[in-house]
Order: C-alpha cells, then sequence, then structure tokens
C-alpha cells in the first residue's frame, strides 16, 4: 500500500478512536527508556552535557532500529502485515485527537462553573501550576498547549510521516519524547538535556513555521481575521526565547484577536513568558472551541499540502 493511503488510513483512526488509554502506546516506552537511560550514561561519562548527548542518540537510535525492525519483519510475513504495522506506527505518531478532547473537557468545566475541575483537567495538557489559575488565566494556557500541539501533536509528525514513513514519524517522536523529558531549564537537566532541547528544536525548526503560515489560510476557512493573524505573527513570533515556540502560538492569537503569554508559575517558579497578540478581547472558553477549530482545519491543510508535494516529488 501507498505510504499516502497509510497516512491517511492513520490520520482517520486518530480522529476516530484518538489514543486508547489501554493500548501500548511506543511514545511511553521512549520516555521510560529514556528516563532508564539517563542514569547509566551519567555514570558512565563525567560531563553531563555529554552524557545527555549519548543517551539522545541512544535513544533515537534504538527507536529508529526497533521501528524498521517491525516494519521490516512483518512485511516479510505478508505484505498487508507491514502495512498494518506501519498505520499503526504512523497512527500513534498523531494526536489530534487527542488534544481536541482534553481542551473540550476544560471547556466543559469552565461552562459548568467547576474552576477545581478546569484547573485539574487542563494540569493535564499543560506544565505550568494551575492551581491559583482564574477563569481566563485556565483558557489561556488551554489555547497555548491547543497551538503547541498543532505543531508537535500533528504537523511535525505529519511533516517527517511523508518524508520517512513510519520510521520518520518514530524518530520524530523520539526526539519530541526527549526534550519532554529532559529538556528544562533547571539545575539537574540544563546541560543533560541540552542534546535534547536541541534536537527538538531542529526537528521542529520547519514545522513550526508551517504552521504558523497555514494558520491565517485556517483562520480564513473559520471566518477569524486571517490579516491580523498573519500580521500578528509576523511582529511576535520571535519574541519567545524559543525559536519555534513563539510560531504558532503568535499566529493563533492573531488570528482569535486575544494576548497569549504574560505570566506563570513552573514549580512554584514564577516565569514571565512575553506578550503575544493583542489583548482585544478576555480570553474566554468560547477561545479554546475557536483554537481547536484551527487546529483541525491546520492540519487537514497541512496534510493536504505535504501529501500533494510528495505525490509531486514522487512524479
Amino acid at each position: 500500500m501507498r505510504l499516502e493511503y497509510q497516512i491517511l488510513l492513520a490520520v482517520a483512526l486518530d480522529l476516530l478512536v484518538g489514543d486508547p488509554r489501554w493500548m501500548p502506546h511506543p511514545v511511553r516506552l521512549i520516555g521510560r527508556f529514556a528516563i532508564s537511560a539517563e542514569e547509566p550514561f551519567r555514570k558512565m561519562i563525567k560531563s553531563p552535557r555529554i552524557a545527555g548527548a549519548a543517551t539522545a542518540f541512544v535513544v533515537v537510535t534504538v527507536t529508529l532500529v526497533v521501528s524498521w525492525t517491525l516494519l521490516y519483519g512483518a512485511g516479510a510475513v505478508h505484505p498487508y502485515a507491514g502495512d498494518l504495522v506501519s498505520i499503526l506506527l504512523l497512527w500513534t505518531g498523531i494526536a489530534a485527537k487527542d488534544m481536541v478532547t482534553h481542551s473540550s473537557e476544560v471547556v466543559d468545566a469552565l461552562n459548568s462553573g467547576s474552576l477545581h475541575e478546569a484547573r485539574r483537567r487542563v494540569g493535564m495538557i499543560c506544565g505550568r501550576d494551575t492551581e491559583s489559575l482564574d477563569e481566563s488565566g485556565i483558557a489561556r494556557a488551554t489555547v497555548e498547549s491547543v497551538a503547541e500541539n498543532m505543531v508537535d501533536g500533528v504537523v511535525a509528525p505529519l511533516f517527517f510521516a511523508a518524508i520517512g514513513g513510519a520510521v520518520g514519524i518514530m524518530a520524530y517522536k523520539a526526539v519530541n519524547t526527549l526534550d519532554s523529558t529532559f529538556g528544562y531549564k533547571n539545575e539537574k537537566y540544563l546541560e543533560f538535556g541540552w542534546a535534547s532541547a536541541k534536537l527538538d528544536d531542529i526537528a521542529n525548526f520547519i514545522p513550526a513555521r508551517l504552521t504558523a503560515l497555514l494558520v491565517p489560510v485556517a483562520a480564513m476557512f473559520l471566518l477569524h481575521n486571517p490579516g491580523r493573524s498573519l500580521r500578528v505573527f509576523l511582529r511576535d513570533r520571535l519574541k519567545h526565547p524559543s525559536p519555534n515556540a513563539g510560531q504558532a502560538e503568535a499566529a493563533v492569537a492573531g488570528a482569535l484577536g486575544i494576548q497569549l503569554g504574560g505570566l506563570s508559575h513552573y514549580s512554584g517558579v514564577p516565569a514571565n513568558k512575553p506578550l503575544l497578540g493583542d489583548p482585544l478581547m478576555s480570553v474566554g472558553s468560547e477561545h479554546v472551541v475557536r483554537a481547536n477549530a484551527l487546529l483541525l482545519i491546520t492540519s487537514g491543510l497541512a496534510l493536504t499540502l505535504l501529501l500533494g508535494a510528495r505525490l509531486a516529488l514522487m512524479r
């Protein structure tokens, strides 16, 4: 079966089923492997930065080898078995449905007046402290998470799937998981997680910008403000210290007419994020719903563009 059809089936599976909790998920397995590798490499290599780079190399390499072995082994049994394994791996690398589901649960809690439940729900999709967030703060954190997930949950996986199939998407998820595991700017991981963070920056460089350029197009389909989305993207995208984090967030903020960023707390430590967008209105639950719509339309545009480019290059 052609890779394009496999990707389409994987996207359909994600939209229909999402990420079943009962199923062993490759990302969770990669995360456990990365954590188990940390201490041995710290003991073997004196330099934390080199130890972290070695850990990242081994985790990505093992992920590539295991993914390829699974595909090759299944394909050797029967071509359809190879197709099935490929579709399953591609499916597990895409996370549009889960983000829409989790963020919608935050909206439901906000609309029912349960701030405690909304804080608990948003705490499941973002890393900041949520105990003291008010309604607007909860909605802002959720919109930021949706904007971030457009890149690392959907567009970037599709980008690497179009380039390298199931092995490509698994390699990307290994890099992304390494950053989620070690890419913290604290005393423990500032040096050890340096390579993981840099790898993630490199991997997301093109997908982040592709996403941000597609958001204004999606905004046009949803009758938002595509011109403002593009204008805010061009103005604010480089304010963030991360080379990628501000790209999609700025475009989404412009499309919705809201301001993202500002003061957040992580493990009790305050962090002032750059302000992206203009505070034309207070962020509320309705903006989470609109952000989810932007995610789905942007994802569809990215899928169409990437598969179209792949077919054109193949010809």
